[in-house]
């Protein structure tokens, strides 16, 4: 059996060789690197995911834990709220940001839009109905000031 960590070297790989573009299951798909701290290991982790822009707002997006339909909430979404902070990599920018865990009506709208563009996510949701909500989580730009992090 292959390590799933394999494929995502692979990805981050061609991402920046590409300026954020990369071919095969997420060619043509907007896709961000996602830096997150294990919250038990402490070791620093990236993991490539689809994300679904704001309407307005370009400093904020939103990424789905969707753990391509399995019963459990992926290891990056415990770690980003649990820290509440992470980083980004998107097209050539790295930045910090903010995370929030959406509820309610507002995660309801932004999973179906996604699921509208992509309808891979309304296959997760049906894999999961009964089981857990895939949660929906905004990534905001975190804005530094000099010397306070």
């Amino acid at each position: 059996m292959s390590d799933p960590f394999d494929g995502n070297a692979k990805t981050i790989a061609e991402f920046r060789a590409n300026e954020g573009k990369v071919g095969g299951v997420f060619e043509g798909a907007p896709l961000v690197l996602v830096h997150h701290r294990g919250r038990k290991s402490g070791q620093e982790y990236v993991t490539p995911m689809m994300y679904l822009p704001h309407d307005t707002e370009p400093d904020i997006i939103y990424v789905f834990a969707t753990k391509g339909g399995a019963p459990t909430n992926p290891a990056w979404y415990h770690n980003l709220t649990a820290a509440g902070v992470g980083g980004v990599e998107r097209g050539t920018e790295t930045y910090d940001v903010t995370v929030r865990d959406l509820t309610g009506d507002e995660r309801d709208r932004i999973y179906a839009e996604q699921a509208r563009r992509y309808p891979g996510f309304a296959e997760y949701a049906r894999q999961t109905a009964g089981i857990r909500t895939i949660p929906v989580l905004e990534l905001g730009r975190r804005v530094v000031i000099a010397g306070f992090r």
